[in-house]
């Protein structure tokens, strides 16, 4: 019962044979393969429009660069301040950006409010030297407490920054989830809804280390070929991220991976809703279930060998803070989740 995170899970078998074809033979190196080339191409056809795309093997990589690519050093990034971002990348975006600071806001579920966004921008005044000027909103979808933004919400957020002028980040770390989720076209929840830059993930879902920075409009991606080399995310064998895309993108293959993920989380959430011992944190919208554990449910869960992970409790809503001795306890669905397992880990939720 390892619920610890869908990065554990290995990758999907059309990625792993997609990555196998590849490797036979010799093919151009640096990203100018075959391979990179119908990528890209598959790319544009999904997000419905001309995009710049640049491969990398991380989220760590995708999210930095492409705050580097439309942040100067000087400027500031506005993001949840649990956002993976702020929390965990190591410095890494305020690294590759040469030292643009990030400014955490507050929000429940680690969603931002369109309010909350305009309030900061007013304490950073424009044009104030002794001030970091922002020039980019970084949202997470699916957040870092599994919920998904609409497209609406994401057209409001690009509304409140748009008389200053900011770029919208978009990490997608679980992008596909959050698309399995709403149902919706990719498009309707990246540019048509404000979006200029997505750190597109695979890794999460099905692929073996392929991430992608897709560049909305190409124009604002002329320096990302140097950034990405720098980074030591150039890779010789590039065809071989690109492979893992042509793989999972193929016949909607990431999005059956995901559509499963998110329906082993919603059976685990029912389970625990019908039993009524325990509560959610946050509503299950993705692939992802918190709950609030009493000690006796981490003892049994820890008895019975279930693996998940605490989690923060800092973008609880008002009037839901942990008693003594809870924790919210995250529970990761992936693509190679299976039914026993949610039925299992149930049952020993059920006898708390």
């Amino acid at each position: 019962m390892n619920f610890i995170s869908d990065n554990l899970a290995g990758a999907s078998a059309p990625v792993m044979l997609a990555m196998a074809a590849a490797n036979d033979g010799f093919a151009a190196g640096y990203g100018n393969d075959a391979w990179t080339r119908r990528v890209e191409g598959l790319f544009a056809d999904l997000f419905e429009r001309e995009v710049a795309v640049f491969l990398v093997t991380t989220g760590t990589a995708a999210n930095s660069l492409a705050l580097a690519s439309l942040v100067q050093p000087w400027g500031a990034v506005l993001c949840h301040h649990e956002a993976h971002i702020a929390a965990d990348e190591c410095g890494a975006p305020e690294f590759f950006t040469g030292g643009a600071k990030i400014v955490g806001l507050p929000g429940d579920g680690c969603k931002l409010a369109p309010e909350v966004v305009i309030d900061q921008l007013a304490r950073l005044r424009a044009g104030a030297v002794h001030q970091v000027q922002p020039q980019m909103l970084s949202i997470t979808q699916a957040t870092e407490c599994g919920l998904v933004y609409s497209a609406e919400e994401i057209a409001a957020l690009k509304q409140a920054v748009a008389p200053r002028g900011l770029k919208l980040h978009m990490d997608g770390a679980r992008f596909a989830n959050a698309v399995a989720a709403l149902g919706c076209a990719p498009a309707e929840i990246t540019w048509r809804a404000g979006v200029d830059v997505l750190s597109f993930g695979g890794t999460k879902n099905g692929a073996f280390a392929a991430e992608a920075v897709i560049v909305f409009d190409p124009a604002d991606a002329d320096e990302m070929p140097w950034r990405r080399k720098r980074a030591g995310h150039t890779l010789s064998k590039g065809r071989l991220i690109g492979a893992q895309f042509e793989g999972l993108l193929a016949s909607g293959h990431w999005l059956d991976l995901a559509r499963h993920a998110n329906a082993m989380a919603r059976r685990l959430a029912d389970a625990v809703a019908s039993a009524g011992k325990l509560r959610l944190a946050w509503a299950c919208e993705a692939n992802e279930v918190f709950l609030v554990l009493p000690s006796q449910a981490q003892v049994a869960l820890a008895a019975q060998g279930a693996q998940y992970i605490a989690w923060s409790d800092g973008a609880l809503p008002a009037g839901q803070a942990l008693q003594p001795g809870e924790v919210v306890g995250r529970f990761v669905c992936s693509f190679a989740t299976r039914i026993e397992e949610v039925d299992r880990l149930a049952a020993v939720l059920a006898t708390v």
